[in-house]
């Protein structure tokens, strides 16, 4: 743990030293400020003693854990909800969300942290969700003989549980009650090291994408925008992601083609940027916002937060961002409405989703400008369209229910 712990105390002094020019890092820290008086005081308004935390990193596994807190509000209405965040991603897109009793960051993982957080939250049992393990936190719940969870947890084998230096990891797998994790192959890596505390029960995130495209209802300017063209949605996209759905805009076999563009940083300068990458392009573009009549544009930005996965849609093609940086974001939000889907880079892998769509022959991933173009071409083209929608649909009905699942299995009401 000494080796563990010093890395966490330099992670928050490297964070300290990066909130002087980075918004993130400030946010990440002002976020922490005080953060013992201003839990102390929302705990104690609450007046429970029925107290449920779940943890996220950031916004992707809110979306995961979304259904099972609405879950547990529905079926034990006299449980109360801390729900924190690691990243300011997640908590800034989700502060005000009125599903959860509490919403704040997750304190740095030192142990008289933990210690402070369990006593002055008094959590009748913790959910961890997908990939977090926070080791002092997790050993005070074994200590305070709190019920933790972890839920639609992946294991890669490059995961350090499975290295030779991945005692203390291994270690903290004991002090779950119980895994509930997605798939078989992390069942067969959790067995490879003895661990036996384990469900295979799936993943949340169908259950939340299902009942998003459910609540769908239309977006009246997007659909004047979209006409009677083909339309790509590009979901979550960063700079290298745009400049490449340009190149392929361009070069696309099909006149009619419109693209709408929801970046994955909606801010001043990100907006900027693309809007002059669109103009130096001689590219016909439109911002949401303008709240002008959009149909003659090829281009329209998606400059406003909560409408990407309906988005979705619209779109005959999504193409999903983050493929050139540390992951692809979440194409379930795309397939969901039985929509192909395309991605960039090697990533991919990490997603078994992403993995599956690709089995499934509804998703493609691409790595050049040239394989993009190709693969837009072919989706577009609408060959064998009706036999994908039905694949998906299949799919989809054979991957829900895990929130009720999991649910069923939790010990703690």
């Amino acid at each position: 743990m000494f080796i563990y712990n010093l890395v966490v105390l330099l992670y928050g002094l490297i964070i300290r030293l990066a909130s002087f020019k980075k918004t993130k890092a400030k946010q990440w820290i002002q976020g922490r400020r005080d953060w013992k008086k201003i839990y102390a005081q929302k705990i104690a308004a609450l007046n429970s003693q029925d107290i449920t935390w779940v943890h996220c990193a950031s916004y992707g596994e809110f979306e995961q854990g979304r259904p099972l807190i609405e879950k547990i509000k529905k079926d034990y209405p006299n449980s109360k909800v801390v729900l924190t965040f690691f990243s300011p991603s997640g908590y800034e897109e989700v502060k005000n969300w009125p599903g959860a009793d509490v919403i704040g960051y997750l304190p740095l993982d030192t142990k008289s942290n933990a210690e402070e957080f369990i006593r002055i939250v008094k959590p009748k049992a913790a959910i961890f969700i997908k990939y977090e393990f926070w080791l002092n936190f997790l050993f005070c719940l074994q200590r305070h003989n709190i019920k933790t969870y972890l839920v639609s947890a992946v294991f890669k084998p490059h995961h350090p549980f499975f290295k030779w230096y991945g005692f203390i990891f291994r270690k903290s797998l004991a002090t779950f009650e119980k895994l509930y994790i997605q798939d078989q192959q992390s069942a067969l890596l959790l067995e490879s090291i003895g661990v036996k505390n384990y469900e295979v029960s799936g993943d949340t995130r169908f259950d939340r994408v299902i009942e998003i495209r459910e609540r769908f209802e239309s977006i009246p300017s997007v659909q004047q925008f979209c006409g009677d063209s083909q339309i790509i949605v590009a979901g979550s996209t960063w700079k290298e992601d745009e400049e490449l759905l340009i190149h392929v805009i361009e070069k696309i076999k099909s006149p009619d083609v419109k693209l709408i563009i929801a970046p994955h940083e909606i801010n001043p300068g990100s907006i900027e940027r693309l809007v002059k990458l669109l103009k130096e392009n001689g590219i016909s573009f439109s911002l949401y916002s303008s709240n002008t009549p959009f149909k003659n544009e090829k281009i329209l930005i998606l400059d406003t937060f909560g409408l990407l996965s309906k988005l979705y849609h619209y779109c005959d093609l999504a193409y999903i961002g983050g493929g050139f940086s540390e992951g692809i974001h979440n194409c379930l939000e795309a397939a969901v409405y039985l929509k192909p889907v395309i991605f960039y880079g090697t990533t991919h892998h990490k997603y078994n989703e992403a993995l599956e769509l690709i089995s499934l022959e509804a998703a493609k991933n691409v790595n050049s400008i040239e394989e993009a173009v190709d693969a837009a071409n072919y989706f577009l083209d609408n060959k064998g369209e009706e036999k994908l929608k039905s694949t998906l649909q299949k799919y989809f009905d054979e991957k829900s229910g895990t929130t009720k699942k999991v649910l069923a299995s939790l010990k703690f009401s």
